[in-house]
């Protein structure tokens, strides 16, 4: 069986080929499979989000937040999730927690 890795960079090469639905499902089933697997989930919300799933997005970029609490980038990236899905009170409130661990 192949490793979660290896999972997410075959997810990887079918976004490449322009199968990104599909990409999103295979990494759907990886995250399934690994619910700590913060990278997997970073990239679900980012191509959610280009497919117009922005609830989606939203909720698997709130797990990058759980995952990696100490990263300022998984805020950025929650912020960029909500506000594209409306959410624009909790984008605000990631942004500002990103910058406050940046110490800006």
């Amino acid at each position: 069986m192949a490793t979660r890795d290896e999972r997410y960079d075959a997810a990887h090469a079918t976004k490449a080929a322009g199968r990104l639905a599909e990409a999103v499902a295979e990494l759907e089933t990886v995250v399934a499979d690994h619910p700590d697997f913060a990278l997997a989930y970073s990239a679900l919300a980012a191509w959610c989000t280009r497919l117009d799933r922005h609830e989606d997005a939203v909720r698997h970029a709130r797990r990058v937040c759980e995952l990696e609490p100490k990263d300022p980038f998984s805020y950025t990236a929650l912020s960029v999730a909500c506000m594209r899905g409306g959410k624009i009170t909790e984008a605000e409130d990631a942004l500002a927690r990103s910058r406050a661990m940046q110490g800006g």
